[in-house]
């Protein structure tokens, strides 16, 4: 436990210290005008070695390094980049470290980490599991509760991927659903639901890149309205979501996702052999204390109180970052519980801090409820948490290897190369296709969707207005920007959100990654020739999402094959 302790204390401390650099727009420009391909070149080895490798932790250290050698090239030769560019590794994990939003991010994955594992402990875990398990008697009914779930936490894609695959995986094991299954559903119904939540985490900063690049052209709008209007056009978003039902119902899959699940069913192996999960034994082997009465109660409280803190902490921290603003406290004064007061409280709000605070908050709960039952004492239920957290210190390590190739990349100025090259002159009627590509590629590159918002959205708005001054073909286009942005980011091995799924769903990152990706493009190229392309040609965008629709059931039923367990059985037998 002391060894635990100090641990923690030393992590804890590394995150209090230090100062957070930020890059110079003049220095980034330059870097991509220098080095131009080569700046692709970190998130290419990081993404191609952990393919090959199969060590995520490996390949996004080499892709971090070949970064620093890169930057070391300014100022060394050959040689002296190697050893700069080693030394610079340090600094570029401590400026991760020292940044207070991916500070809250671990300390939220390590706390709820503990809460997990104190759940499980009092059997809480179980009990839900037991009760789901009635209703979900089946693979179908089993895959269809996870994605109502993913929606019931619509409010952070964080706090979705933490909370529903632990909740879920021991009723998807049971009925012998893959664990790249599970990662899948929980992924899927992070980052796109969030998205496009009409009071979420990422609605402020959403709204705040759109007003933004409507000051740029001189015109004043409502952004909060101008977003909602882009959601009929975020395709990605809404056909993944449809994608998820569509496969549990039908029970059919195909490609990488047909083999694991054939897998599952088959044999009841739910993770391959040889995998390599991203969760250790020390929280999949906690089990309840013997001879107690299970109580669904045991989790149903301090997930609820995790839940419900984190709401409340999102309207308070958001409230109180606005403070200074007379202009919105006047709004969420005189009515404090409208839409627009939640609206705007939520997108101003610190989310890694509220989240971790929430969790803490939880965990003290479930510590006092076990202490209270005599399930435990305090030193044994803090010796249960610490084990939690223990669990989660690789995605840790992962998280901040992931952040230490983000801002080489940034650095480098790998985005800017990447729209100088792609942003050329094109035809009105395919700039939301391109847009969507750019951003997915972009994404797809850096791990991050907020970043490539942040990128191409002041681009985009002027762009289309340049080409059809019209608001409907300008909000087609702003749509393409931010579904684009995160398909990139769903499907990059060095996403956070990505990372963190594996992780609730105790899956091999790496298996993730080969399964979903699949997946991913095929519901992206349905939103590509089946989305933009008819509505950039004029076609009403609420027809186009209807043959989406059957295009997505069509894809599944003719391509996808049965993975119902007496039907593999019968052809494993002929």
């Amino acid at each position: 436990m002391k060894k635990s302790i100090t641990v923690i204390t030393i992590i804890i401390c590394m995150f209090i210290t230090g100062t957070v650099f930020a890059v110079d727009p003049e220095v980034a420009q330059a870097n991509a005008e220098k080095f131009g391909f080569l700046t692709l070149l970190p998130p290419l080895v990081a993404i191609i070695l952990a393919f090959a490798t199969k060590n995520v932790v490996l390949s996004l250290f080499i892709g971090v390094f070949s970064g620093t050698f890169l930057l070391g090239l300014n100022d060394h030769g050959v040689f002296g980049a190697v050893f700069y560019g080693g030394l610079s590794i340090i600094d570029q994990v401590l400026n991760s470290l020292a940044d207070k939003w991916n500070a809250g991010i671990i300390l939220q994955c390590l706390t709820i980490g503990g809460l997990i594992g104190l759940v499980t402990k009092m059997g809480g875990a179980k009990a839900v599991a037991e009760s789901l398990s009635k209703k979900a008697k089946s693979p179908t009914s089993a895959q269809l509760i996870t994605w109502v779930l993913g929606l019931f936490v619509f409010f952070d894609d964080y706090a979705n991927s933490l909370i529903v695959g632990p909740i879920m995986r021991p009723v998807t094991d049971k009925l012998k659903i893959s664990r790249e299954k599970l990662a899948f559903i929980i992924d899927a119904t992070a980052a796109p639901i969030a998205g496009i939540a009409l009071i979420s985490t990422w609605v402020g900063y959403e709204i705040g890149l759109i007003k933004d690049a409507y000051d740029s052209i001189g015109q004043s709008v409502n952004p909060y309205g101008v977003f909602m209007s882009t959601i009929p056009f975020r395709f990605y978003n809404i056909l993944i979501l449809v994608f998820i039902v569509t496969t549990a119902v039908l029970l059919k899959e195909f490609g990488p996702m047909y083999k694991v699940e054939k897998r599952a069913r088959t044999t009841g192996e739910v993770l391959r052999e040889g995998s390599n999960p991203m969760v250790s034994k020390e929280t999949t082997g906690i089990e309840p204390i013997e001879g107690i009465k299970l109580s669904v109660w045991n989790a149903i409280i301090p997930i609820g109180i995790l839940i419900i803190s984190a709401f409340l902490g999102f309207y308070y921290n958001g409230y109180t970052a606005l403070s200074d603003n007379p202009e919105m406290m006047e709004i969420i004064n005189n009515a404090p519980l409208s839409i627009e007061a939640i609206r705007e409280t939520f997108g101003a709000s610190d989310a890694s801090v509220v989240l971790f605070q929430a969790a803490l908050l939880a965990s003290i709960v479930a510590l006092i409820m076990g202490v209270k039952q005599k399930l435990f004492s305090i030193g044994d239920g803090i010796d249960t948490w610490i084990n939690g957290m223990k669990s989660l210190v690789i995605t840790g390590v992962i998280l901040l290897l992931a952040w230490s190739i983000s801002g080489v990349i940034k650095e480098l100025g790998t985005a800017k190369f990447m729209v100088s090259i792609l942003s050329d002159t094109i035809p009105a009627f395919l700039l939301p296709s391109i847009i969507f590509v750019l951003g997915s590629i972009i994404s797809f590159a850096t791990g991050t969707s907020y970043g490539t918002m942040g990128i191409l959205m002041p681009i985009t708005i002027p762009l289309a207005f340049a080409i059809v001054p019209e608001q409907s073909y300008i909000i087609m286009n702003a749509g393409a920007v931010l579904t684009g942005a995160i398909f990139g980011d769903h499907c990059s091995p060095i996403s956070d959100t990505t990372i963190l799924s594996s992780m609730g769903a105790a899956c091999d990152h790496i298996d993730h990654i080969k399964t979903q990706l699949f997946y991913a493009i095929t519901v992206a190229t349905i939103s590509i020739v089946f989305g933009y392309i008819p509505v950039g040609l004029g076609v009403p965008v609420y027809i186009v999402l209807l043959i989406d629709l059957v295009m997505i059931f069509a894809v599944v039923n003719f391509f996808g094959k049965s993975v119902k367990e007496d039907q593999l059985q019968k052809s494993m037998s002929k």
